[in-house]
């Protein structure tokens, strides 16, 4: 990770985005990061140059209670973390988040927790898992897909069902006509492209979040790009889903969430 002297810290203009991105590097880690940046969807804190910095924290405009932030210094981004409004949680590096953690309750006196997320990566062809109700989405079914709870409709990381289908991949079960689940694209870089799948409650347990994953992560392939999929260390059914298809596990970061209540 890039590094600097101290500096002060700012809002990064959205024109100078690319330079982040581009320093932050084109990882298993950072898609999701990558794909805001490069689109303008979020707001960057940066300590030092976007191109060599102390710390840095993106906050998506989608989900803005949950930055991510890049650094090993914990106190850079403490300060860092003074300037973005909004937020919940943070994720950090394993090896930080317990500074971080300290650091934050002893400037605010709120206790914290930690809750672990996984990256999992694909380096083969998909197993494959067939179900009669799956099928992939296309431009046909943006009516489907705006008409769906939100949940199911996955336009929060392209902008719309439409920006989805035109941009990215997605797959879905359909029973009696009704939308039940959904696997897509959730962003996107160069080298990677991580995954996002949603079922009603109503309908999980039956496969149709393995087989539409399967149908995404193949065509994902296609596109030279490699499949990320990342989830929390208690999601077990998601974690089982990434694992039947061949998904293998290559890192893992924490949430440092303060309890606000307090």
């Amino acid at each position: 990770m890039p590094s600097a002297s101290s500096s002060s810290r700012y809002l990064l203009d959205p024109s100078k985005h690319d330079l982040l991105a581009d320093a932050l590097g084109d990882t298993p880690e950072t898609v999701i990061t990558i794909h805001h940046l490069r689109r303008r969807w979020c707001h960057a804190y940066v300590a030092g140059s976007p191109t060599r910095f102390d710390g840095a924290i993106v906050q998506e405009r989608f989900r803005p209670g949950e930055p991510a932030a890049f650094g090993s210094d914990p106190e850079v981004l403490w300060e860092l973390l003074q300037d973005v409004r909004g937020w919940d949680c943070v994720l950090v590096s394993a090896a930080c988040a317990q500074a971080l953690g300290e650091i934050i309750t002893a400037k605010t006196g709120m206790p914290v927790r930690y809750y672990g997320d996984i990256t999992y990566t694909l380096s083969q062809p998909p197993l494959v898992f067939h179900s009669e109700a799956v099928r992939q989405l296309t431009l046909g079914d943006v009516d489907v897909l705006e008409s769906a709870p939100p949940d199911l409709q996955g336009r929060s990381f392209f902008g719309s069902p439409q920006a989805l289908l035109t941009e990215g991949i997605a797959a879905g079960a359909f029973v009696a006509n009704q939308f039940v689940s959904i696997a897509r694209t959730a962003a996107r870089s160069e080298r990677h492209t991580d995954l996002g799948v949603y079922t009603a409650e109503a309908w999980r347990g039956r496969g149709f979040s393995t087989a539409a994953s399967a149908i995404v992560a193949r065509r994902v392939q296609e596109t030279g790009r490699t499949p990320v999929w990342s989830t929390g260390e208690d999601n077990h059914p998601s974690q089982r889903v990434a694992q039947k298809l061949g998904f293998t596990e290559v890192s893992r970061a924490t949430y440092v969430i303060p309890d606000k209540r307090l």
